[in-house]
């Protein structure tokens, strides 16, 4: 998703929740906007499932140029509060910042942080049954695939799942 001529990266504020809608609205009107995601298990009266949220709850990326685009418009799109803005003008992102964030995304828009995990690195799961828990690598396949080794209830087990489930404990 390379910028045109004469366009930047803007931020836009969103209603809560309400990023994927602002999204739509947005590309209908032609613009183009790019909203990073993650996988994340959320919990909720004793069940857990897996949902692409947000990594900027609210915020979401606008290519604009301020010259040529009716850019007052997308303050009054769908889903969108306001552009983030000083002095009545619109702020531009620093640059690089959102073209590294779209590099990082898979074909989905979930972000796919090139992280290097190591054998017996320490790491958190942060999606599935067992997210928010700590455990050590103990192997990396080609395929995306990690093992890792949890200890609950003071034993060890073994739990086979998917590379972007994990990350490193700093």
């Amino acid at each position: 998703m390379a910028l045109f001529s004469g366009e930047r990266w803007f931020l836009a504020c969103t209603w809560p929740h309400r990023e994927a809608t602002a999204e739509t609205h947005l590309r209908r009107q032609g613009f183009r906007s790019f909203l990073p995601q993650y996988l994340k298990t959320v919990r909720h009266a004793r069940k857990m499932r897996n949902v692409i949220a947000p990594i900027f709850p609210r915020y979401l990326f606008v290519a604009l140029n301020l010259e040529r685009d009716r850019w007052r418009s997308v303050n009054s799109t769908m889903g969108v509060t306001t552009l983030f803005m000083v002095n009545d003008r619109p702020v531009p992102a620093p640059a690089g910042i959102v073209e590294t964030l779209i590099r990082s995304a898979d074909r989905s828009g979930g972000l796919q942080f090139s992280d290097s995990l190591e054998r017996g690195q320490k790491v958190r799961l942060v999606a599935g049954p067992f997210a928010q828990a700590l455990g050590v690598l103990d192997r990396l396949d080609d395929a995306g695939r990690v093992e890792v080794l949890l200890e609950i209830m003071g034993g060890g087990i073994r739990v086979r799942l998917a590379r972007s489930w994990v990350e490193p404990v700093v």
